[in-house]
């Protein structure tokens, strides 16, 4: 997808050709077998039918990229692109100004990860169907105003980051929560991990790329403890820190160290620092509480998502104050947490750390609001644990 839509400069065509490829595909290779290059022959196939619209509507080509689609012509990237991966210069051609920046990510997950509008509405919290209108309105405004999607020059990159950091902070999201039948979970947080390391190179001078891949790999060092030998869920403070990598975790730091000394904060720093304070229990045994409660102070007051206010309640009552961390998540909008599984679990956790009722009606709304069968399984089990025993966040 992104070879050809660099290749044809409107990303919108390209999209179609390649989902009629796609058919062609299903339709031939059951009667003539796989072909040797099923990528090379998907390209072609969509090359054709570029060609095919093309000349259809009377589209006056360049003689090169005429050339280039009947086979006469080189189809290696040029040398002097100012980003040299397919996948993250589509990412930063969908980051086009003229798009709605609500749109800007979620129109990356779909074009560059092939994500369903579904999947991709869990990482941005809001309905499937609103997902969808979205990305259409978007497809459509780039086919109404003949939007050209031309790579972005150097001196452009740093205006379009933001949204390219959200895309692969959403990817990674989704392979963390196992959410996307689209692609394994594993391939997205390595390809996650893997753009946030070629942004950091392309663009080492922005403190939030630095940010992102410091939460990203702090997340990474704890993967494999996140579940045990049976495949259940361990929470953060149940998983033993020596099953952490530790070089992962230099990394971390040493990549949230560069984003600091740049001085220019954002909510991702934040975010890795948060993660860092926690990756102190390895060397000191315990957790930072009430350090963790003041990192999320000022997230919220600066980024106040809906997950950064779920997450300070949850700090605030591991400091030794449940009643105010209770008193924030009532101050959350209805609206917006009654289909918000996190905030149902901290609840949860958050009334029975205080002995108080309501914790295992707030249970069961988490357990039915949570996709993953792993967490409705630690979930489930919680509810036959007595009201003293602490659960983990």
């Amino acid at each position: 997808m992104a070879l050809l839509a660099w290749q044809w400069r409107d990303l919108a065509a390209a999209e179609d050709a390649l989902g009629d490829a796609f058919a062609a595909a299903l339709r031939t290779w059951p009667v003539q077998g796989l072909p040797d290059a099923p990528e090379a022959w998907l390209i072609a196939a969509a090359r054709r039918r570029l060609l095919h619209q093309a000349r259809h509507t009377r589209l006056t080509l360049d003689p090169a990229v005429t050339a280039l689609f009947e086979g006469e012509g080189d189809a290696g990237m040029p040398a002097d692109e100012a980003v040299p991966d397919a996948r993250l210069r589509l990412m930063f051609v969908c980051a086009h100004p003229a798009l709605a920046e609500n749109v800007r990510a979620p129109l990356m997950l779909q074009t560059v990860l092939g994500l369903e509008a579904q999947t991709i509405a869990c990482a941005f919290l809001v309905s499937p169907a609103a997902m969808a209108q979205r990305l259409v309105r978007a497809k459509a405004r780039i086919r109404e105003t003949g939007l050209r999607f031309d790579p972005p020059e150097a001196v452009e990159l740093p205006a379009r980051l933001a949204s390219v950091l959200d895309a692969i902070y959403g990817a990674y999201t989704l392979g963390r929560r196992n959410l996307s039948p689209d692609l394994p979970a594993q391939d997205l947080r390595d390809e996650a991990v893997f753009l946030a390391r070629l942004v950091t190179t392309l663009q080492p001078d922005q403190a939030e790329a630095w940010g992102l891949l410091a939460l990203l790999l702090h997340a990474e060092a704890r993967r494999e403890a996140q579940f045990d030998a049976a495949g259940r869920f361990v929470p953060l403070a149940a998983q033993d820190p020596a099953a952490w990598d530790a070089d992962m975790a230099l990394q971390a730091e040493q990549a949230l160290l560069t984003a600091a000394r740049l001085r220019h904060p954002g909510p991702f720093q934040l975010e890795a620092a948060i993660q860092s304070a926690h990756a102190q229990r390895r060397a000191t045994g315990r957790t930072p509480w009430s350090g963790i409660a003041q990192l999320y102070e000022l997230l919220v007051a600066h980024h106040p998502s809906l997950g950064a206010r779920v997450g300070q309640a949850v700090a605030v009552a591991e400091a030794g104050n449940p009643a105010a961390a209770l008193a924030q998540l009532d101050s959350l909008p209805e609206t917006a947490v009654q289909a918000y599984a996190p905030y149902w679990v901290a609840r949860a956790h958050v009334l029975k750390q205080a002995s108080a009722p309501g914790w295992e009606a707030a249970t069961q709304r988490a357990i039915g609001l949570t996709d993953d069968p792993r967490l409705r399984d630690f979930l489930t089990r919680g509810l036959q644990l007595p009201p003293f025993v602490e659960w983990e966040n």
